[in-house]
Order: structure tokens, then C-alpha cells, then sequence
């Protein structure tokens, strides 16, 4: 498992102001994220999970898992939680000529059209977190909010333990952070352990869980 920071440093942030890492509030509110999906089980294990406490999130969808499973992805719409796109084939931005990786991501939009309605901002996130100067200039042009992350909660990692990535989302977030959490096969075995925990944590300290 290649290194990653769990807390994005304020100097990247700074560096790359383009996109959004963490949103101004004046509230006491975070905003979950959800990457990979919609998975049979394990989003409607998250879907579920997010109900008991009115929480609502963003789900950054790969274009391909919606065209297989569009009754989970009617199911987070009209639960009002929002979409995004995670391109059609979750391709690494750095192994892909521009035009290729555009037309993937112009794909997933497809895919994505039927459950978004006219006025809905055009949410990005890219796999891996990976993205290039060409790329993010030409998302940005096209009209993409590209949508990082504040805090990772390291799912995905299955050498951590649920009890390290509750901690990990614990300790760094506060009021605007932006959470990563994958409704994936590979991380359900951590997710489901971490989440339920997650959102009891906020609510007892009283944070509001909001979609972007």
C-alpha cells in the first residue's frame, strides 16, 4: 500500500485552489462522501445507516456501476442525497491521454443524466485522487466543481483496522470538512464496522451531516 495522508495539509490546499477540499460554514456541519458505488449490499448498507440519523451525503458514482444497479442510484436521489461523477471506468488520470480520460468522464455523465435534474451542479471527483493540470483545466471549463477531500478516512486500506479509521475521521475533522468513505466491495468489511460508529460520534457532538 503506497503512503497517503489521512488529513489533507493546509499548503496542498493552498497550492491547488481550484479545487474544493473543505467548505466555509458558519455551522456545525461536515459532508460525508461515498466513492465507487452504487454496490448491491453495501450502499444500501450506507443509504441505511445514513436514515437512522438524518444524515445526507454526496456519492460520487463510476458511470459503469450505474448503468448496472440505476434502482440504487433512483434510491439515493430520491432519499435527497446528491451525485457526483467518478468517471465511467474509474481510470487514473495519470495513465490516460487527455481525450481519453475526458470522453470516460463525458461517459459517466451519461449514465448520470437521468437522475440529476437540469439545475444540478456538475460534481467531480477524480479516482485515486489523482488529476492533472490539463485534465482539472478542462473539467473546469466544461463547468465541474472538483470535489478533493479534507479528511480520508483510509477504508480502502485493508491492512487498517476499523478502530484506525475511526480515529483517523475523529481526530481531523471539524465544522466543513469534506469525508471520504468508498461504498465498495473491498471496503465494505472496514465500512461497515467504521460508519455506524462515525455517525454516532457526530451525533453526539452534535455536527450536521449535509450533501454538497
Amino acid at each position: 500500500m503506497k503512503a497517503y495522508l489521512v488529513k489533507t495539509p493546509q499548503v496542498v490546499k493552498s497550492l491547488y485552489k481550484d479545487y474544493t477540499w473543505e467548505l466555509e460554514t458558519d455551522k456545525k456541519e461536515v459532508f460525508l462522501t461515498f466513492d465507487d458505488g452504487p454496490t448491491p449490499i453495501v450502499t444500501n448498507f450506507v443509504l441505511d445507516e445514513l436514515k437512522k440519523h438524518q444524515a445526507k451525503a454526496t456519492f460520487f458514482c463510476i458511470g459503469k456501476n450505474i448503468d448496472r444497479h440505476p434502482d440504487i442510484c433512483k434510491q439515493i436521489i430520491s432519499e435527497d442525497h446528491s451525485i457526483g461523477n467518478h468517471t465511467h471506468n474509474h481510470l487514473n488520470c495519470k495513465k490516460h491521454p487527455l481525450k481519453d480520460y475526458m470522453d470516460n468522464v463525458l461517459l459517466a455523465d451519461k449514465s448520470l443524466a437521468g437522475f440529476l435534474t437540469p439545475n444540478a451542479p456538475k460534481l467531480f471527483r477524480p479516482p485515486y485522487g489523482r488529476i492533472s493540470r490539463k485534465v482539472s483545466k478542462e473539467l473546469i471549463n466544461q463547468g465541474y466543481k472538483i470535489i478533493m477531500w479534507d479528511v480520508l478516512s483510509a477504508d480502502f486500506d485493508l491492512t487498517n483496522s476499523a478502530k484506525k479509521c475511526i480515529e483517523n475521521v475523529q481526530k481531523h475533522i471539524k465544522p466543513g470538512s469534506i469525508i471520504v468513505f468508498h461504498d465498495s466491495k473491498k471496503s465494505f468489511p472496514i465500512l461497515k464496522k467504521t460508519l455506524p460508529e462515525i455517525l454516532n460520534f457526530l451525533a453526539t457532538e452534535n455536527f450536521q451531516c449535509s450533501n454538497l
